[in-house]
């Protein structure tokens, strides 16, 4: 006896649903075998097309397909996580991500904040791959939803191996240029400046121009292979454009109504061996410089917190080693109020110190006046959301990609000491590793 395809399985249980009766939330599931997801990402036709995967060990890892509902608010979000919760039963995870300043254009075919609930979701854990079917029976017809749903599934195809990376020729422009770069920096470290506005997070966009980029799923699958403690995110909204990263920094981490978040800024090189590496890091932590810089993201993060929080706690500042970088983190803990939800923490949290600056409506201000390349979803946000707990990355380590365009993204905050060449040559560190991927480096 032959047996069932995951999908049959799942389109057999499907045709068993019943088409009245049922109400809010259903995830159909079952075991599959996959051996890599962005594999099976890539070769699919639906859109939008997301990937996540969580920096802690062990992570579960996410690929996802189609939409069942989206939301450009998070008010809009919040009322159907509540709905759903009420309703009872199994809940489900939204993927999405924000803008770094919803108030000023971004790019075009991202919302200033765009979260959804998938139709299709792979999953790999420790204990193998799951296939699983979302449906949501609210207002609208069941015998529709029905029918969407099989469509997806008749959709699926089986994964094939990536395209490997092939090399191009690039065409390089940098906004701003280096002399123009220096120029916000004197502003910024000049002392009236500094007076009012301790901390501006200023940034770069690296354009590599090609008749034809590299395909952003196989430019991913090898970036994160060399990132295994970052956070490894990809969204794809439609055919020709991507948005990929590897962050090393978390937003915030919720299990309930406990919360973890961080203080990571202050930033220097990895060294040639071991002992140069440990130089480095004991210079960093001494840095004055550098540990001003991580002074004004915790200080700020506890001041978001406090209000919205029970209790507080902040650990010791320590060194969290990257492949090509190292920084200064402290880690914060915070046990939130019983009504405190993720609407409200990210109405408060982003941009967080660390990519906007202290105080932020100051910092804001001068990025917004001089920077002339539009941020987008660099330094913003990108996880996953559900009513029980939520894991969001702040996306920097990123790269916007269309068909002939690869934009790298780059920041350095900057502070009291901050010295042109050296936050210059930051920014290129932070982008060294994918550029080596891309034959650059």
């Amino acid at each position: 006896m032959q047996t069932k395809s995951p999908v049959e399985v799942l389109q057999h249980r499907l045709d068993s649903l019943p088409e009245t009766g049922t109400n809010g939330f259903v995830r159909l599931s079952t075991p599959c075998q996959v051996e890599n997801l962005l594999g099976w990402l890539n070769i699919q036709s639906m859109y939008p097309r997301l990937y996540w995967q969580s920096r802690d060990a062990g992570a579960v890892e996410y690929a996802a397909l189609g939409v069942v509902n989206a939301f450009d608010s998070l008010a809009a979000l919040e009322a159907d996580l509540a709905a759903l919760a009420a309703v009872g039963g199994e809940q489900p995870d939204f993927f999405g991500g924000m803008a770094f300043d919803p108030s000023t254009p971004g790019w075009e075919h991202f919302p200033a904040c765009h979260f959804l609930l998938p139709r299709i979701e792979l999953t790999c854990h420790q204990g193998g791959a799951t296939l699983s079917l979302n449906l949501c029976f609210d207002d609208r017809c069941p015998k529709d939803e029905i029918a969407q749903a099989h469509a997806c599934l008749d959709a699926l195809v089986a994964e094939q191996p990536l395209p490997r990376l092939k090399p191009h020729v690039y065409q390089r422009e940098d906004r701003p240029s280096q002399q123009e770069w220096a120029a916000w920096v004197w502003q910024v470290t000049n002392p009236d400046h500094l007076a009012h506005t301790p901390k501006v997070v200023l940034s770069r966009e690296t354009c590599l121009t090609t008749p034809k980029t590299s395909n952003p799923w196989a430019l991913l699958s090898r970036w994160q292979s060399g990132a295994a403690d970052c956070f490894h995110f990809g969204v794809q909204f439609s055919p020709h454009e991507a948005f990929i990263g590897c962050p090393p920094e978390r937003l915030y981490k919720r299990e309930g109504r406990h919360l973890i978040t961080e203080a990571l800024a202050g930033t220097t090189r990895r060294g040639r061996d071991a002992q140069q590496d440990q130089v480095l890091a004991t210079e960093l932590l001494a840095d004055k410089k550098n540990t001003l810089e991580n002074q004004c993201v915790y200080q700020q993060i506890l001041t978001q917190l406090e209000p919205l929080s029970s209790q507080v706690q902040m650990g010791e500042a320590h060194i969290m080693k990257l492949r090509s970088l190292q920084h200064i983190r402290r880690l914060i803990h915070a046990e939130l109020h019983s009504d405190v939800s993720d609407q409200q923490l990210l109405s408060v949290l982003p941009p967080t110190p660390a990519v906007g600056g202290v105080p932020r409506e100051s910092a804001l201000a001068f990025t917004r006046q001089h920077e002339r390349h539009q941020r987008g979803w660099y330094s913003g946000v990108f996880g996953r959301i559900s009513h029980a707990s939520s894991d969001l990355a702040v996306t920097i380590r990123c790269a916007h990609i269309d068909s002939e365009t690869i934009r790298l993204y780059a920041g350095a905050g900057i502070v009291a000491g901050s010295q042109p060449d050296e936050e210059w040559r930051e920014l290129d560190t932070k982008i060294a590793d994918i550029m080596s991927l891309l034959g650059m480096g």
